[in-house]
């Protein structure tokens, strides 16, 4: 069963990924791998390793960009996503590109995969900042993962919370207290919520990560690269010089 989290956030990127992607669709590339708003790009990065001839499995997939391009590069991919809309956009890229990525509808907190199916696991802002137990989503990645197996995600840096959403000066200053760990909700006129968005601090996700039996390997800040001028929400140019905008976990199961 779903949890409040997820429900809202399934009805919520149900409701905007055709924005979602008529927005950001050119940065990300029907087939391209990039793990966040400063643009770090797998293809030059590099963080999953090699991935031919690996299983490679796509956390909160959205359109399963990230997963057309793994394809690409010779690996076995799979994909999931909490939301059918996003799943279609999926399918029209497949048709679009030639590359058909094996994607499902799925809850993270319980992936539909056996155990040891995977090599890789890897999630570039899905699924994780918007589950109620991010702790549960870690168990399964250890679970999906065989021994020896690379798990990399990425997501807003925690710094960020004590900030407003704000790509402009505003966002310069800390409002909130960044050890306040209230989700962000939002709400219907009848008080049901449509998004939740949930704040953990980087002692949060080291815990997490410890407690499902993941070994951290690697954290990449990015910093916000010379001649990118791309505003997306609160990461802005501005804000990228001064603030981190992404933390970028590298993991392995032991």
């Amino acid at each position: 069963m779903l949890s409040s989290s997820s429900r809202a956030n399934r009805w919520w990127w149900d409701g905007n990924a055709d924005d979602y992607q008529l927005e950001h669709g050119d940065f990300l590339r029907d087939a391209g791998f990039v793990w966040c708003p400063e643009g770090v790009d797998e293809a030059e990065a590099r963080l999953l390793g090699e991935v031919r001839g690996r299983r490679v499995l796509e956390i909160g997939c959205g359109a399963a960009q990230c997963a057309r391009w793994l394809a690409g590069q010779g690996a076995a991919v799979a994909a999931f996503d909490v939301s059918h809309r996003q799943l279609q956009h999926s399918r029209r890229l497949d048709l679009g590109t030639g590359v058909r990525v094996p994607a499902v509808q799925a809850d993270a907190e319980a992936m539909p995969f056996a155990d040891a199916a995977f090599d890789v696991a890897c999630s570039a802002f899905g699924a994780l900042p918007f589950v109620a137990d991010a702790g549960a989503v870690f168990r399964e990645v250890r679970r999906v993962l065989r021994p020896g197996g690379r798990f990399v995600f990425s997501v807003s840096h925690p710094v960020r919370w004590a900030f407003p959403d704000d790509p402009g000066p505003r966002g310069l200053t800390s409002d909130r207290s960044y050890f306040d760990r209230s989700p962000y909700v939002e709400r219907d006129d009848a008080g049901t919520p449509t998004y939740v968005e949930h704040h953990r601090t980087l002692g949060d996700w080291v815990g997490l990560l410890v407690a499902a039996g993941l070994t951290i390997t690697a954290l990449l800040e990015p910093e916000w690269p010379e001649g990118h001028e791309r505003t997306w929400g609160g990461w802005s140019p501005l804000r990228g010089r001064h603030l981190p905008g992404t933390a970028i976990f590298s993991c392995a199961r032991p």
